[in-house]
């Protein structure tokens, strides 16, 4: 089998037209590049190049050779390169999942900086809850997912905190708590609530009945909605009261209000996660992204 080594000293003496210029080319003698030639003929059973003491011309099966070498060690020089890329993250796919809530404060930071770096990768991207997503990440048809902790039975997943915040009211705009300088948890008990179904979030929905019993009371649910844009935009309606996560109320969603709650059950903390099954370059860039967006904030 002829290696790539012999294709080079190939090249390099029909390039040079002299085994001279081409062992100085190689960084070698000539004498072993006179019989790595002869070795190459021997194996291939065909003359390749016509020669007394130099290089005369190149044999028809000289010239196919010639060319197709260039060929092989172009590509293999390709393989080469496209390895360390893949090696570095910065060639392959990505699936990422994320929940509703990252959308507009951290996601858009995460993908601008992750592209700017690693625009080769073919990325793709699906909103779904912290539920689905744990699914989805144990099947193996997502690869990272942007989660909201506590995870419930994630024993085989890697799980990267990556931002802590709290949660905080939204209140339909004109509502009679609007105009109060301060608001607590327990003053929400009378008030009907728009919540996210408990199997969608369960270690969220768990912090927030615990939270609700520590100040004394169970929420008045009227309305379920899964995502959080979603429940705001029930709030704006006036379908009832909610509780979403601080980063929430830095954007303008007409018909709302954002109040900070104190008292028995607060703060109720907002932990985002990045959460995985398999370790890859290509994930590790991504991660590291995504904890530079964060700090950006």
């Amino acid at each position: 089998m002829i290696e790539l080594r012999q294709m080079q000293q190939f090249v390099a003496i029909a390039e040079e037209g002299h085994f001279r210029r081409a062992a100085e080319r190689l960084h070698m003698a000539q004498p072993p590049l006179t019989a790595a030639l002869r070795k190459m003929e021997a194996e291939l059973g065909v003359v390749l190049i016509e020669r007394t003491n130099r290089v005369e011309r190149l044999t028809v099966a000289g010239q196919v050779f010639l060319e197709e070498a260039r060929r092989t060690l172009a590509q293999a020089e390709r393989a080469i390169r496209e390895a360390k890329r893949a090696g570095q993250g910065l060639t392959g796919s990505l699936r990422a999942t994320f929940v509703a809530s990252v959308a507009h404060y951290l996601l858009p930071r995460v993908l601008r900086g992750y592209r700017k770096s690693h625009g080769e990768v073919a990325l793709s991207l699906e909103e779904a809850t912290t539920a689905q997503q744990l699914v989805a990440l144990q099947r193996d048809q997502s690869d990272i997912g942007f989660v909201v902790l506590p995870l419930v039975d994630v024993s085989n997943l890697t799980v990267i905190p990556l931002y802590q915040g709290s949660l905080m009211a939204a209140l339909p705009a004109g509502h009679p708590f609007a105009a109060r300088a301060g608001l607590t948890l327990a003053d929400l008990a009378e008030e009907h609530w728009v919540f996210f179904p408990a199997r969608h979030g369960p270690g969220l929905y768990g912090r927030i009945m615990a939270a609700c019993a520590m100040a004394g009371f169970s929420p008045i649910v009227v309305q379920q909605a899964v995502q959080m844009e979603t429940i705001i935009s029930l709030v704006a309606g006036g379908i009832g009261i909610a509780l979403v996560p601080s980063p929430m109320a830095k954007r303008s969603y007409p018909g709302v209000l954002f109040r900070p709650l104190s008292g028995a059950g607060m703060p109720i903390p907002y932990e985002l996660a990045l959460a995985y099954k398999q370790y890859t370059p290509v994930l590790a860039a991504f991660i590291k992204a995504a904890q530079s967006a964060v700090r950006s904030l």
